[in-house]
């Protein structure tokens, strides 16, 4: 932890917040999501905020929070390298500059020497309990900024409890150091869709009239896509009406999908779509006739809860955090090629149980508001300054 200067605050008082968003990728993808999503909130929740970010992403932010103080760094710390050393180094330069209360790091790393509390968000803890997910740079990578985290934070942010759990497990801790905030989902990009609106995702994709089954998310190798695929074909290969499989989302470096692909017959139709527009997204999720994501392993499993919110009825596993995002308002198989082959004959065989699990999922999904993960964050930032 870095050294602290003790602070009296009361609730009434603005808690100054410097944000290292500096982080965050080009496309604004990943923490970037989570970054872009949080800090209205928290603005919203009476946080004086301060943003560190790529001169990039400056306009972007100062359009987003009006409110709030935007500084950009250099262009010549946009790389990683350069990034992880201005961490160190003109990091702490700032805070002197800013003096806030608190430095959040969002992004698993943060300066040895801060000089103010600090709160770090840790998003995952597969890198412990699923190596091989993982590249063998990043594993080594992320499990070293985790144990350092968890040296140096005065709190931890994670976005759910099983990745607490784990994080104590493999890499220690002490739980009061952690905070849970889970993600929220912006209803004004995933909801509920019209057939008129299904109809016109579905003829972008060349299904006009097919059914399908989706999945949504990068194709590596935790998220299962394999064994969804050797299922959908075992299900599937005899079927006269088969629905067409769409595999939604970055392509990743799962090499094992494409063999588990050579195994199917030629009738049955699969789809990699890549990317899809943000504003396709609630048209193809209602679309489906399921959305599966038989993954091994999430830090929270944000696709399933951008499903849920669009009424889809979802089959997914029970590992680690699903369940705190899918409750009862999802099915659940095992992550094996039989068990998701069962998860698909019952779901594809049921309508109603499909139509009661859409039913189900709105409303668990509208429990899950960045509002209220704000209120998690900004109880760390009182936490850390009261101690």
């Amino acid at each position: 932890m870095g050294m602290i200067v003790a602070y009296s605050v009361s609730h009434s008082h603005p808690i100054r917040v410097l944000l290292d968003g500096t982080a965050i990728p080009a496309d604004l993808g990943g923490v970037g999501r989570y970054v872009d999503d949080l800090v209205p909130e928290l603005v919203e929740q009476g946080v004086d905020l301060t943003m560190a970010v790529q001169e990039r992403d400056a306009e972007h932010f100062a359009t987003r929070l009006p409110s709030a103080r935007i500084i950009p760094i250099s262009q010549r710390f946009e790389s990683r390298p350069a990034r992880m050393a201005w961490e160190q180094t003109g990091l702490p330069k700032l805070i002197r500059k800013v003096r806030p209360d608190v430095l959040h790091s969002p992004h698993y790393t943060s300066p040895q020497f801060p000089g103010v509390p600090v709160v770090i968000t840790l998003h995952d803890a597969t890198f412990f309990s699923h190596p091989q997910a993982h590249s063998r740079l990043k594993q080594r990578f992320f499990t070293a900024a985790i144990r350092r985290a968890i040296r140096r934070a005065d709190a931890l942010v994670v976005p759910s409890l099983a990745t607490r759990d784990e994080t104590i497990k493999y890499a220690g801790g002490d739980p009061s150091q952690f905070y849970v905030a889970y993600h929220g989902v912006d209803s004004s990009a995933f909801h509920p869709v019209d057939d008129a609106e299904r109809a016109r995702v579905a003829a972008s994709l060349g299904l006009e009239g097919r059914r399908y089954i989706g999945f949504l998310g990068t194709l590596e190798p935790r998220k299962n896509v394999p064994n969804l695929v050797r299922a959908w074909i075992d299900v599937f290969r005899d079927c006269e009406d088969t629905p067409a499989l769409v595999l939604a989302g970055g392509p990743g470096w799962d090499e094992d999908i494409e063999p588990a692909l050579a195994q199917g017959p030629r009738h049955l139709n699969v789809l990699r779509p890549g990317y899809l527009p943000l504003e396709d997204l609630p048209g193809f999720l209602s679309g489906c006739e399921i959305l599966a994501y038989p993954s091994i392993g999430e830090g929270f499993g944000l696709p399933v809860l951008e499903a849920m919110a669009c009424g889809a009825a979802v089959l997914t596993t029970r590992e680690l955090s699903l369940p705190e995002v899918g409750g009862d308002a999802v099915a659940y198989c095992g992550s094996d090629v039989q068990a998701i082959a069962r998860g698909l004959v019952v779901l594809d065989a049921q309508p109603e149980r499909r139509r009661a699990l859409g039913v189900a999922a709105l409303e668990r999904a509208a429990e899950f508001t960045w509002r209220a993960s704000a209120q998690a964050h900004v109880e760390a930032y009182r936490a850390v300054l009261a101690r």
